[in-house]
């Protein structure tokens, strides 16, 4: 399996953003003039955990870059709080998973600690079952170590997005 890696979703990341700024703070900051319409529809739901924002922000940019349109909460709602669980925020993620075809669970350094991933993919599974699995990894022939529920899914390899590694040209 060829999977995306951690640096090369980072090198994005920092490739788009002015300073190569990684705090999740810091990148609400490069994006706050953006507007959002609240009825907007997805291709991707990406759950992710938000301490890993630079290494999400550049898989969202390398989604993009493959012609799908991606929701990132912090990135489309940053007024949510996801340190906390609530009702109203609850309610939010509801409605915009609610607004994408497809949620894609994002296996970063951060993902098991993540208080929303596992019900977003729970709700969305039973909501809509379009669901995959997206390791990133050291290096993209390396596996990865998941949660044994996860196997239950597909695995979003390189190929799946359309992109081909420099030794694969």
């Amino acid at each position: 399996m060829a999977f995306l890696t951690l640096q090369e979703v980072r090198n994005k990341a920092r490739s788009k953003t002015s300073t190569g700024l990684e705090s999740r703070e810091a990148l609400n900051r490069q994006f706050q003039f953006d507007s959002i319409s609240p009825d907007k529809t997805y291709d991707i739901f990406l759950s992710h955990a938000f301490l890993d924002a630079e290494t999400i922000y550049g898989l969202k940019i390398i989604l993009e870059e493959a012609k799908f349109s991606v929701y990132v909460d912090w990135y489309e709602d940053s007024h949510l709080d996801r340190g906390k669980v609530t009702k109203k925020t609850a309610e939010i993620i509801r409605k915009r998973m609610k607004s994408c075809k497809s949620l894609i669970y994002a296996i970063t350094e951060n993902s098991g600690d993540s208080k929303w991933m596992v019900w977003e993919l729970g709700y969305f599974d039973g909501f809509r079952g379009k669901v995959a699995i997206l390791g990133l990894t050291e290096n993209s022939e390396d596996g990865f170590q998941s949660q044994e529920f996860l196997e239950l899914y597909p695995f979003v390899e390189r190929h799946d997005l359309g992109l081909v590694m420099k030794d694969d040209r």
